[in-house]
């Protein structure tokens, strides 16, 4: 991977690795998205990578046959490095280095609470229900 790139897909199975050079990239059999994949079950703007705070989000942008993040369908999600993703049934795994000084636990703890909390608390409406003692 080279300094410019902000990361890459690499093809599972082999193949030329597709370098992320911008931070949002659209995919799809367009020609106008950012990575053009031919093929049929592609749909025409499948599917949307996005870099935010040094790591990177897939979105699925309404494709006929969905996207996948290590298997499991999903709509939208944050990306690990390494992580494998499915668009239509052609995959890669995704490359890129987390924010200096981050590790993945670190980055990725308040990503995976988005439930713990409600809207309110989080926009510091309201204050935190506590919790009941613990027996």
């Amino acid at each position: 991977m080279s300094e410019a790139q902000l990361g890459e897909l690499v093809p599972v199975g082999g193949g030329d690795a597709i370098p992320l050079l911008r931070p949002v990239m659209t995919v799809g059999r367009r020609e106008s998205c950012d990575i053009c994949l031919r093929f049929q079950n592609i749909s025409g703007t499948h599917c949307e990578l996005a870099l935010r705070h040094g790591v990177w989000h897939l979105a699925d942008t309404g494709s006929t046959n969905g996207v996948k993040v290590n298997g499991e369908r999903t709509l939208r999600r944050p990306l690990r490095p390494g992580d494998e993703i499915s668009i239509a049934n052609h995959r890669y795994t995704i490359q890129y280095q987390l924010p200096t000084g981050s590790t993945v636990e670190d980055v990725f703890a308040e990503e995976e609470d988005v439930f713990g909390q409600s809207l309110l608390e989080k926009a510091g409406l309201t204050k935190p229900k506590k919790s009941p003692p613990r027996r």
